[in-house]
């Protein structure tokens, strides 16, 4: 069995276990749970968008704008609008990717995910499963949490604006 085999099995065994191991607010039949096909998200979504949310890509480190960002307001989920991260607790962790060290209560979702061959934790939208990125446990305090996202799976809303009503 070559690396490719090799990855492509484990793949498939981290879609048996991780049902197993999952742990926080589960992804599936929580309150107020979105319930979209693949296609209808794919019609709402530009392409990279979907990818990261729907498929667990990844964007190229460096790429997404909000990086940058530093003005005051809410980061919500790209895809339903539920709003995931306030920004005073956004931080430069030297990644290339948003990172924050909390997200808000009850909006992310984790579970362990074997893709790397090592367990590490990812997070969703608890409303519309949307994959946002991993939480590591290297984060500033108070929380040590480093919650690393896809600029792509985010919107920004600066403090003052009406956030986005929430997408049925």
């Amino acid at each position: 069995m070559d690396r490719r085999q090799s990855l492509k099995w484990l793949g498939g065994l981290s879609a048996w276990i991780l049902p197993v191991v999952a742990s926080g607010p589960s992804l599936a039949g929580t309150n107020g749970r979105l319930e979209k096909s693949k296609k209808e998200w794919r019609e709402l979504l530009p392409p990279a968008a979907y990818r990261i949310l729907f498929e667990e890509d990844t964007e190229r480190a460096g790429s997404s704008p909000l990086n940058h960002e530093k003005r005051d307001g809410t980061f919500v989920c790209a895809a339903c609008y539920l709003p995931l991260f306030d920004s005073a607790t956004k931080y430069e962790s030297g990644t290339g990717w948003p990172s924050f060290w909390q997200a808000l209560p009850e909006a992310v979702a984790t579970r362990t995910d074997f893709k790397l061959i090592l367990p590490r934790t990812e997070y969703h939208c608890s409303r519309c499963g949307g994959h946002q990125g991993h939480v590591f446990n290297d984060g500033p305090q108070p929380t040590g949490k480093r919650y690393c996202n896809n600029g792509l799976a985010l919107r920004f809303v600066v403090r003052g604006e009406t956030l986005p009503e929430l997408r049925g």
